[in-house]
């Protein structure tokens, strides 16, 4: 009886392991070839707009890279952060958190689906539009290039408490940002790949002002000392002019690459949260490694924005494809 209950146990072990290693049931619905019948150009519109706008605009890749992580992490990659607010609600966009999401990121994807619905009406998801829009501007800046696959919905519902406690923010410590990504079922290596995102964009001065204007206008001693002066020049009207801005990377600021975690073994880190990740054992050992091959870097990325991509993904009835991407389809007729 003993044994027979040990071989039950076991079976038991094998099955949930078997259960929990599986991928989700929502990924078998979606496809790198979703669209090949309804919509066959999707890819090549999406590729044609966002070529257009980073030409013009050459911000419009960091832009839109932030905007798909904050989108993902709060709640599921399903553009619930495209949601406008109106009256009645206070839509994911306007949480504090994402007020500062650059505009350029919002506009490319209204560009895309624009053009998608005149060749394609009510086929293409605006979640859909926002991840192929996302890793064509990630190649155009010089990152990896991957497969995506596609067929999301996009989401019913928007509020900007969802994000709360969903991002990180530039006062976390190492622990807490660590905490977020593994609540997610990301490891500490997938997450500082994902972070090498900052290798192109900006951040508000007042998002690291603590960092170069501590105590007696001494800054932050992980700070290399030219890099805080520079920095302190470079903001010095920031409480005046809140838009004020840096490079994440000032080496190589329109280039995806790794110069971001070179700089950070330099003391050339933005925001504090950057710099602990050279600080914290856990963390130190990654950037080590992609700051000295660019190629695992590009790989590790590549494959944690895939993962990212299929984050809450919704499908089914669970969704809806979106004919305005601000706007739920209830809403805009």
């Amino acid at each position: 009886m003993e044994s027979l209950l040990h071989c039950i146990l076991v079976l038991v072990l094998l099955i949930a392991s078997s259960l929990l290693s599986s991928p989700p049931l929502v990924a078998a619905k979606l496809s790198t070839s979703y669209y090949a019948r309804s919509c066959p150009r999707a890819e090549q519109i999406v590729s044609d707009v966002v070529t257009t706008k980073q030409i013009a605009s050459p911000t419009t890749g960091a832009g839109a890279l932030r905007l798909f992580f904050h989108d993902c992490f709060s709640g599921g990659c399903d553009a619930s952060v495209l949601i406008s607010s109106n009256h009645f609600n206070r839509a994911e966009r306007d949480a504090d958190i994402n007020l500062s999401l650059p505009g350029d990121g919002f506009d490319v994807v209204v560009r895309a689906k624009s053009a998608l619905e005149l060749a394609c009406p009510g086929v293409v998801s605006c979640s859909d539009v926002l991840t192929l829009a996302t890793r064509d501007l990630v190649s155009m800046v010089g990152g990896p290039f991957y497969p995506v696959r596609l067929g999301r919905k996009d989401s019913f519902t928007s509020r900007a408490s969802s994000a709360l406690h969903n991002l990180p923010t530039a006062n976390m410590s190492m622990s807490q940002i660590i905490n977020i990504f593994t609540s997610k079922r990301f490891s500490i290596r997938e997450m500082v790949a994902l972070t090498g995102a900052h290798t192109v964009g900006f951040s508000h001065c007042k998002e690291f002002a603590s960092s170069i204007y501590k105590r007696h206008n001494r800054f932050d001693r992980s700070l290399n000392p030219q890099y805080a002066h520079a920095l302190q020049k470079a903001c010095k009207n920031y409480l005046r002019d809140p838009t004020i801005a840096t490079f994440n990377d000032v080496m190589t600021p329109g280039k995806f690459d790794n110069f971001y975690y070179k700089n950070l073994l330099r003391g050339i880190g933005l925001l504090a949260t950057d710099r602990a990740l050279v600080a914290d054992p856990r963390t130190r050992r990654f950037v080590k490694h992609y700051a000295s091959n660019q190629t695992a870097f590009f790989e590790d990325f590549a494959r944690a924005m895939q993962k990212l991509s299929m984050y809450g993904v919704k499908t089914g009835r669970k969704g809806e494809v979106r004919r305005r991407c601000d706007a739920f389809n209830n809403l805009s007729t």
